[in-house]
């Protein structure tokens, strides 16, 4: 398991000298004081599933008393209003706020492009053989759509998950790097979903946009202006080439996004590898490689995990058969689908899907 929590502890003894209380759970949501540290990001081979895993490596404190002052204000604000566990919109469209009381099974989604910043509470996210561990001294960006699964790890009722999720827009974004361009870009493909530490400036910009929800008559005056300093602040961070290079215009791995793009919307259609190569406008040895390096899976292993998670959710949320939700997601075979079911989700559709509606 990822050593997210040696980090912890050293913070938590820093927190005590500087006379502060410390609390290092925070909350999830495809989710007092709290102590910041200067993180690097890590990773490593679990030797429990072979996966690899990826964490953010907290060995030097810093900004201890102002990070953790702009959290536990954030804490406060978010506590105050979210009473309940539940994941919750807000009058600043693409915030969103989930707060957990107890730690949740595996949840399988495909997760759209987004900053996750937890303030309290630790959450586990799994992407193809990729392992991501994360708590409030990190921050998880997801760059481009990707089918995951996750569970939040550490809640309670007296302390509960919180994460605030903030929804991309690419245009804002790619509108941003317009006007302030970084340079060049790295020449290698990257993985389209990284973690990084929380810094004191974004953090203190993350505040500025959940005090607005207090005052809702200044929200269209300002809150565009908080979200592009953020976008900012993201872009000028350690990863923050990763999320300029999806972005930025015609680069190499913003002509896979489309066809991450496009294979999202096609799905239920055979794949044929030359016809999604003409939508990225790369060869097919470049796509393959360029869309294995961003989503950590091939073309049809990620049209797949796209097909497998659709019908799961028809099966559970409207209720189709199994056979149905076969055909409607593109499957010829029911048993290949219930072969491949079983190895995705550990035991055929009809056991999932009753063991899944008892729970709820």
């Amino acid at each position: 398991m990822l050593r997210v929590g040696d980090g912890r502890a050293l913070a938590d003894t820093c927190a005590k000298l500087a006379c502060f209380c410390l609390i290092v759970f925070p909350v999830l949501s495809d989710c007092p004081m709290a102590a910041m540290m200067s993180a690097r990001q890590g990773k490593g081979v679990s030797h429990n599933s072979g996966r690899m895993e990826f964490f953010v490596d907290t060995n030097e404190a810093a900004s201890l008393q102002g990070n953790s002052v702009y959290r536990a204000e954030i804490i406060r604000l978010i506590t105050r209003r979210f009473t309940a566990p539940g994941v919750y919109e807000t009058a600043i469209a693409p915030l969103h706020v989930i707060r957990c009381e107890a730690p949740s099974e595996l949840i399988h989604a495909v997760h759209r492009p987004a900053l996750c910043l937890i303030v309290k509470g630790r959450k586990q996210l799994v992407l193809g053989d990729e392992q991501y561990v994360y708590d409030s001294l990190s921050y998880l960006v997801v760059a481009v759509t990707v089918p995951v699964s996750g569970r939040v790890i550490e809640a309670s009722a007296d302390a509960p998950y919180l994460c605030i999720r903030l929804d991309f827009d690419p245009v804002q974004i790619a509108q941003l790097i317009a006007d302030a361009p970084l340079g060049g870009v790295p020449d290698e493909p990257q993985r389209g979903l990284f973690l990084d530490h929380i810094d004191q400036p974004l953090l203190e910009t993350v505040l500025r946009l959940v005090r607005l929800l207090d005052t809702p008559r200044d929200i269209g005056m300002l809150a565009p202006l908080a979200l592009r300093e953020l976008y900012y602040r993201l872009l000028r961070g350690n990863n923050g080439r990763r999320l300029y290079e999806i972005a930025a215009g015609d680069s190499q791995t913003q002509r896979v996004t489309r066809a991450v793009n496009w294979l999202n919307a096609h799905y239920a259609e055979p794949l044929r590898i030359d016809e999604l190569a003409r939508v990225a406008n790369l060869g097919n040895s470049t796509l393959h490689h360029r869309f294995k390096a961003l989503t950590a899976m091939s073309p049809l292993q990620y049209q797949k995990q796209l097909r497998l998670q659709e019908a799961r959710r028809l099966m559970i949320n409207e209720g189709l058969d199994v056979s149905s939700a076969c055909y409607r997601v593109g499957y010829e075979s029911p048993s290949q689908f219930s072969r491949e079911y079983s190895r995705q989700f550990g035991c055929p559709p009809s056991t999932d899907v009753g063991r899944v509606r008892q729970i709820v």
